[in-house]
């Protein structure tokens, strides 16, 4: 019971952390979030496009790992997903707004999920497909361990959005 216990506790830093970036976020003007640093890389309001579109993907297989015998699941196009939404032109406080409230949502569904599922060990999965940190084909993994991954995704981009005097990301 200690160890799923102290597994808990990067999903009470990742609310932690949702709520401390939504405002930071807010702070950001206009100008800081719509052009990219590069003509080859995202402006700030795609990196938080892009992570909308990471928690509505991992929403799903949240849920629906709950229901099957495996951790595979379809992965996406990253790129193409962020250039068919027109993020650059979203309203930010708006954008802001959705990530906030998506992973507000996530994190309650990740809360909800029965421990036996959460550590069940699994040995079909595409995590080395579709995790942000790959797992290898014939090593066994668990959803708590897809939820970790998305945590640490989430903070690497909090990462590029936010510098670090202005949030200080707790660890997950």
């Amino acid at each position: 019971m200690r160890e799923e216990l102290a597994h808990d506790d990067y999903i009470a830093e990742l609310r932690a952390l949702v709520e401390h970036a939504a405002t930071a976020l807010l702070r950001l003007s206009d100008d800081d979030v719509t052009q990219p640093p590069s003509p080859d890389r995202w402006s700030r309001k795609e990196i938080l496009g892009h992570l909308v579109d990471s928690a509505s993907n991992n929403h799903q297989r949240f849920v629906r790992a709950q229901a099957q015998d495996d951790l595979v699941f379809p992965g996406y196009e990253q790129g193409d997903w962020v250039q068919a939404q027109r993020y650059r032109e979203a309203d930010w406080p708006a954008l802001v707004t959705l990530w906030w409230m998506y992973n507000t949502h996530l994190v309650r569904v990740m809360e909800a999920v029965p421990l036996d599922i959460r550590f069940q060990p699994h040995y079909r999965h595409n995590l080395h497909e579709i995790a942000w940190q790959p797992v290898l084909p014939d090593e066994p993994t668990t959803l708590d361990d897809l939820m970790r991954d998305y945590g640490d995704h989430l903070r690497h981009h909090l990462a590029q959005l936010l510098p670090g005097d202005v949030l200080d990301v707790p660890s997950l």
